[in-house]
């Protein structure tokens, strides 16, 4: 009863931060641009935060965060709404919700479709809002006991479970992990103040601006992908939407969806590597499975709407357990919420919670808000974002590229950013066209100077004893884990059912 008291205390606390106009404002702001990413194909939350991310050097650090956090579960909504529109999925998390949410669109039910998706997602909000608020205190406790070795230890662990976890070959995932560790320690060593891998470049010194490598990966090779869909292939819905408030019959129906998909978002975005895309893919397939006549889904089932949509804006909102209580983030967007972090002065890890309360209750009460402008601001606004996709890209690229110049350009007041921007956005397209997830590189990049930073310390403290890492329990328990979650992969059949279950992604 304590422990639930002080909980409740601090998430009073995290309202009375949240509900200030100002931050208000960059919650608002933040849902907004969110749901505009989802909408528009190609973009992605990602690119988006990657984007702002030079904007945060200016803002207050709660304001950032709330703002990019809004980005992140914002977009989620977005995505159903053309992923039931137009069959295209706004959001990789999205795919699922196309085969129901579309077959509802074209038999003239577009607006329950948005509508479940909107209570669905409101409802998976809430309740990982309050799974945080239990959560988080006592994990960032126990993260308090862990020294250099554990960290090393856990850090190896996330990294081994994104790759595996993650869609496509294992071999390839773990590859980009290893390129990302690499691009990581370029730079000035700090402990001997040489230079590594620089190539005789003075701007390399300072190592690689992590703004600089998001944008180039998820901004400008994004960019280049889309560019290869002509505009006549993009699908363009004409109708007009209607019937936006549910049907008592669908809310009945949909009711168990809902709660399952909850449920398992929750759970798999607390898992390094999975997030909203696997939680949608997981929810669907429950849904499949329980469900007494299976035969309607892919057909406009609006369990198959309800449980996806569920899922993977839970899962947007757990993957900040790990984020904010251990500093190890779980995909690609949170790394970027990481850095976030970093550009304010804020070391990442469980002293957050000590050091700043505000920041950190102040963006879990925030995330309730943002989930409740969410639902008020997605259903009117649907006439808009069914004008939004009318604009071809050809006129939207150019103003994205520009902001990305501008963003790199800003932070260092140097031309090389911008260049340095465009010669890894093409490797990060080539890297793209060979089937090789950037995410995985992203988390290699924001680890990587950490790990090292850890198993040198680690080696100082033991005196150069290697066995400090496996004589620890907590230590050896994470190596274990992460060389389980390497053999179970090579069986035969765990291999084959993670084919199966990321081939909807492909």
């Amino acid at each position: 009863m304590e422990f639930l008291s002080e909980v409740f205390g601090s998430l009073i606390m995290g309202f009375g931060v949240a509900v200030s106009l100002e931050n208000l404002l960059y919650c608002f702001v933040g849902v907004l641009l969110g749901t505009l990413v989802g909408v528009l194909p190609g973009i992605g939350p990602v690119a988006a935060i990657a984007l702002l991310l030079p904007t945060t050097f200016a803002l207050p650090p709660v304001g950032a965060l709330i703002m990019l956090a809004g980005i992140y579960y914002g977009s989620q909504y977005g995505g159903s709404t053309t992923a039931v529109l137009v069959n295209l999925p706004g959001e990789s998390s999205s795919i699922v919700t196309c085969l129901d949410g579309h077959a509802m669109a074209k038999d003239g039910r577009a607006g329950h479709a948005l509508a479940i998706a909107a209570i669905g997602s409101f409802f998976a909000g809430t309740v990982c809002t309050l799974i945080i608020a239990v959560a988080a205190p006592p994990l960032a406790e126990m993260a308090l006991k862990f020294g250099a070795p554990e960290y090393f230890s856990l850090m190896v662990f996330g990294l081994v479970a994104s790759a595996v976890l993650a869609s496509g070959s294992l071999v390839k995932a773990l590859g980009m992990i290893l390129v990302g560790l690499l691009f990581g320690i370029i730079g000035t060593d700090v402990n001997s103040g040489m230079s590594r891998f620089t190539f005789g470049l003075p701007g390399l010194s300072d190592g690689i601006g992590f703004v600089v490598i998001a944008m180039a990966f998820f901004g400008l090779g994004e960019i280049i992908k889309n560019l290869e869909t002509p505009d006549d292939q993009r699908q363009v819905f004409t109708d007009k939407v209607s019937g936006l408030m549910p049907r008592w019959e669908d809310v009945k129906k949909s009711a168990g969806a809902i709660v399952r998909g909850t449920g398992l978002g929750a759970f798999f975005g607390t898992l390094p590597g999975t997030g909203p895309v696997v939680a949608a893919f997981a929810a669907y397939a429950v849904e499949k499975k329980v469900a007494k006549d299976s035969s309607q889904f892919g057909k406009g089932d609006i369990r198959g709407v309800a449980g996806p949509e569920s899922a993977n804006n839970a899962a947007a909102q757990t993957a900040f357990i790990p984020t904010l209580t251990l500093g190890i983030p779980g995909s690609g967007t949170m790394a970027l919420m990481l850095g976030a972090l970093m550009i304010q002065g804020i070391a990442p890890g469980p002293q957050v919670m000590t050091n700043r309360p505000d920041l950190f209750w102040g963006l879990i009460a925030s995330m309730w808000i943002g989930n409740l402008m969410l639902v008020v601001l997605n259903l009117p606004l649907i006439g808009m974002w069914v004008q939004l996709l009318k604009v071809p890209y050809r006129l939207l690229f150019p103003a994205i590229l520009m902001f990305m110049c501008i963003g790199t350009y800003s932070l260092n007041n140097s031309i090389q950013d911008p260049l340095l921007m465009a010669f890894f956005g093409v490797i990060g397209y080539t890297f793209m066209k060979l089937g090789c997830e950037a995410a995985p590189m992203l988390l290699g990049f924001v680890l990587g100077p950490l790990m090292e930073e850890n198993l040198r310390r680690a080696l100082l403290i033991s005196r150069g004893d290697p066995t400090v890492f496996v004589t620890r329990p907590i230590s050896l328990t994470f190596l274990i884990l992460a060389a389980l979650s390497l053999l179970v992969i090579v069986l035969p059949a765990v291999r084959k059912k993670r084919d199966e279950a990321f081939a909807g992604d492909e």
